[in-house]
This record gives C-alpha cells, structure tokens and sequence, in this order.
C-alpha cells in the first residue's frame, strides 16, 4: 500500500479518536483478551515465528496457553510467583509469558545474553522463585556467585534437555487440561512483569507492570490510527518490552505476529515484502542497506521510527513509499507520544508526537512546576496503568516521581499545538545497535579491576551501530598502560557484562574533569573532540586509532 493510499484514509479528529479509545473497557486481564480473539477469530492465525517454523491458530494457541499454566499450577507456581524467564525469540517465550498471565505469576525476563554476574543481580533483586530457561542458557546459570537454595534443580524449568533434577519444559503439558476452570483470576492491577531496564543509576532497575499496563499500551497501539493492522513484525526478542505490546497489539486487531529469531539488517526488506508486513518498528540500521529495486514492494500501513532527521525522514518514505511516523515511549510508561499518521507536516519535524491515549504529559523545572509552551524542562507523565514502582527499591521508586507524575529523566519542549520535541537527555545512556546501555552499569564493571581508578564511558558515533563505546580509564597512582595490558580489561570486561555493553575504544588519561560536586564532566570530555576514536584503542580492529 502507498503513502499516497494510507493518506486517503479519513479517520475522526486526533480528540475524537482519544476519547473513543479511553471510553472502550478493557478486558478483564490479559487471558480475557485471547478469549475474545478466539471467540472472534478462532481459526486465524495468531503467531507465525517463520524462522522456526512455529505457526498457531487463536484457538491452537489459547490451548497450549491453558495446558502450561495448568501445567505451572501443578508445579505449584502460583499468583503472585515470580517466574525469571530466560528464552529466545520462538513461540515458548510468548507462550510462557502467557501462560503466567493466566494465573496471576510475575514474569520476571532476563537477556539470554547476560553474564552470571547480570543473571545474579536480575535473580536477586527480582526475588526469583522459579526458572524457564533455555538449554543454551545453562552455562550462565551455573556461573552464578551463589546460586539461592530456593532456585533448586526442581525450580529450573528447561527449554531443550534437562540435565539431573530438572524439568523439561514441554513436559509441563503431559496431562495437562486446556481449558483454565478453577484457576484464580487476576486483576487488572495484579504484578505482570517485573521489566529490569537500564536507568541513570547505572544497574538495572526493575520497573513493576501490571496487567493494565499491558492491554493499555497494546490497545493504544492497536487502535491509534483507527486503521487495520492485520500483520506485524516483531523483529526484536521478547525479553523485551516491545515484542510484547506488539502481541497484545495484534491479539487487540485479531491479526498474525510475524517474529524473527532475532533482528537483521540484510533481511528486514525482505521480512516485510515476503510476509506483506503492515505494521512494525523500523531500525534505523535497515535504511543503511544499499537500495534495491524491490524497496517499494511493501503492504505497510504505519512503522514507527525514532530520532531521524528531516532530511533522513523524507529520503526513508520516499525509498520505501511507506507512512513513516515518530513515538516515544518508555519501559515505566509505556505509550507516551505518538506523530498520527495524517500528521505529514511533522515529517522530520523532530516532533515525537502528542500525547497518547490514558496519558497526561507536562513539561517542568527541578521542582516539578510546570512550565510554559517553548520552555525547555523534564518531561512527565502520569495515567492508569504506567508502573507502580521499581521491585524492591523504594529510594529509587520516590526519586522517580513528582507526587503521581512520573519524572522521565528527558528533556523537552512543547509546541502551541500539543506537540512535544525531546531537546536532549538527562540520562547518562548509550544506545548501541538498539540496545540501552546505562555508563555507569560498564564504568563499574571496570573499576573491578584493582589497577582501574576510575573510568568514563561515552557514546562514539558509529555508522553502523548508532553508537559505539568508547571507555577513558584513570589508573590507580604509579601505575602504567604497561601495567594493565588492554587484552585483560577486555577479557574482565567480556566475562562480566553482555556482548553489546562490551566497550570497542580504550583510552587512558591522568584525571578526569569533575563537576563541583566531584561528578565526571562528560560533556567536557567530548567537547571540541571531532573524533572520540582519536588515539583510542579499537578491540574489533585491534589497533590504535
């Protein structure tokens, strides 16, 4: 479908759709919405994760959702038990998730990419009862520092082979009923995840979403435009929050979730032309791909696309004549702003829309008094349903929030039309490839290491990555580069943190400018630089820039 084709499309005014959207009832929990898509669409199909070959049908899937969380029940998972769930992007991941939906467990999801340093932290400050885990993840589990005696072989639930004292996934559905008769029922306002996000503190706070939380971001999303989104792509893995919405969103639609085993660059295009895509989250990386004669062959209707420039905006919709159209959301609120698909003057604008459905948005000062169109401040947000704290951290939970309204920790301004602009960051966060990077998560991870002083890690523009990271090391006194060969801070740092917080650039340096307040002065590190890479040393191409 052309832009020229989506923009004929008359939909009610931005207000009208708004009131519309909140006036609709929710579903009871997030069980009830499959119901009402298998009651509506029984024999459409729900998923097709194409790479596995993993295809369901509505009432296929709510099925195998019944029979798990029947399943879970007899292991003696219960509402209110906190589940870590540690799998890649194929059906059991979603299906998991579900099934602890039915019966009012916490999801509590983990990268598969996370060290046994991470996975601790993640299983500790989760207060994790119970483990789903991939076979290939195992080796992760077992480098936890000290595993808790309440996670015993019976609670390790494995995707693949078990080894001795642990269960096999799939034969939690040996027996099973499929229908959920005599389960507790949750509520709207039960715990559904526990979503550890990358925060200004550095480690990862674990923001605390309810079921209303997620059948209001998939019902906004679903039913913004006012348009039919009968196929989407998920093309990023489900331990994060986006492919999650993004199932809800396509159950509200009675569609098909197309998933990828995980995001690619070289085959995104080809995703959307084979499997006539209508809706997804575009990365900006996949635009960097040579062009090709078959770029216009898409069915999209809408894809969502973050921080482009004007001129990058207009040369994106014109390659690909597809609607493309700025958001802005985070893991504590969910759906925050949204560009409406007729809004073509926003184009490039910088504009991340106005605020979404179940959203009230304000700009303020420090001392959260609001502040006047044009006026740069905070932004924040408050409505049903955003989460209801970080899990077990209460000073963290209080600094987070001006009485109800939740402090965004971004920059913005509004316009006299409603629309809001993000002018910068007040986090201190690297973006590599998609992935949040908090700096001071890596720069604590190198002070570890006895020799490391301390550390600054910054954001290098990358080409290809969106940014790169680029750590400065101060070394204790008397010491040397010669003391702390580069190889063995590579190593410290590859055993302690996930792939993509891995640092690409070292560099040293005798002291690091601070703040008054004996803060690192970032911005006077990167000021006047042209080229952070400048005499740093590149690991990915092991030499010295």
């Amino acid at each position: 479908m052309s832009r020229q084709d989506v923009l004929k499309f008359t939909a009610p005014p931005i207000a009208e759709r708004r009131r519309i959207i909140e006036a609709e009832p929710l579903p009871a929990n997030m069980g009830a919405l499959l119901d009402q898509a298998v009651a509506d669409a029984p024999d459409s199909l729900a998923w097709d994760f194409f790479e596995s070959g993993e295809r369901a049908s509505y009432s296929e899937l709510r099925k195998r959702v019944n029979r798990l969380a029947n399943g879970m029940l007899a292991l003696g998972i219960r509402h209110g038990t906190h589940v870590g769930v540690m799998l890649p992007n194929l059906a059991a991941m979603p299906t998991t998730w579900l099934a602890l939906a039915r019966i009012g467990a916490v999801m509590v999801p983990m990268n598969i990419g996370y060290t046994g340093r991470e996975m601790n932290y993640v299983i500790d400050t989760g207060a994790v009862d119970w483990m789903v885990i991939d076979q290939a993840c195992l080796p992760a589990l077992d480098a936890l520092p000290q595993r808790p005696e309440r996670l015993s072989a019976d609670r390790i639930v494995v995707l693949g082979t078990p080894r001795p004292g642990e269960r096999r996934w799939t034969d939690l559905f040996e027996g099973a009923r499929d229908d959920i008769a005599g389960a507790p029922v949750p509520g709207l306002d039960d715990l559904m995840n526990i979503q550890f996000t990358s925060g200004t503190t550095g480690f990862p706070k674990g923001c605390m979403l309810t079921q209303r939380y997620w059948l209001t971001i998939g019902k906004v999303n679903a039913r913004r435009d006012f348009r039919r989104y009968e196929r989407i792509l998920a093309a990023v893995p489900f331990f994060y929050m986006d492919p999650q919405w993004m199932l809800l969103m396509t159950f509200y639609q009675r569609g098909t979730l197309y998933a990828a085993r995980r995001q690619s660059a070289s085959r995104f295009i080809g995703w959307l032309r084979d499997y006539r895509i209508n809706f997804t989250l575009f990365p900006e990386v996949v635009f960097k791909q040579p062009p090709a004669p078959t770029d216009r062959d898409n069915a999209i209707t809408r894809v969502n696309v973050y921080g482009l420039s004007k001129d990058a905006h207009m040369a994106l919709e014109e390659r690909f004549d597809f609607c493309a159209r700025e958001a802005f959301g985070m893991t504590e609120i969910g759906s925050g702003m949204f560009v409406p698909i007729e809004a073509t003057d926003k184009i490039g604008s910088g504009s991340c829309g106005m605020a979404a459905p179940f959203r009230e948005l304000r700009i303020a000062d420090d001392a959260g008094r609001t502040l006047g169109t044009g006026e740069t401040g905070e932004l924040l947000v408050r409505g049903p349903g955003i989460l209801q704290g970080y899990y077990n951290n209460a000073k963290a939970t209080a600094e987070a929030f001006h009485g109800d309204w939740f402090r965004t920790g971004d920059l913005f301004r509004q316009d006299e039309r409603g629309y809001f602009y993000i002018v910068g960051r007040l986090k201190d966060m690297i973006r590599r490839a998609g992935e949040n990077i908090a700096a001071r998560e890596v720069e604590a991870v190198l002070r570890l290491l006895p020799e490391i002083a301390e550390a600054a890690a910054l954001p290098v523009t990358d080409a290809q990555r969106g940014q790169e990271i680029k750590a400065i090391l101060v070394l204790q006194p008397g010491l040397t580069p010669a003391d702390l060969p580069l190889e063995r801070v590579v190593a410290h740092c590859e055993a302690n943190l996930a792939r993509f917080k891995v640092p690409r650039y070292f560099s040293f340096t005798d002291k690091l400018p601070k703040t008054p307040s004996e803060k690192i002065a970032k911005h006077v590190l990167t000021a006047g630089v042209a080229d952070l890479r400048a005499g740093a040393f590149d690991r990915v191409d092991g030499v010295w820039r």
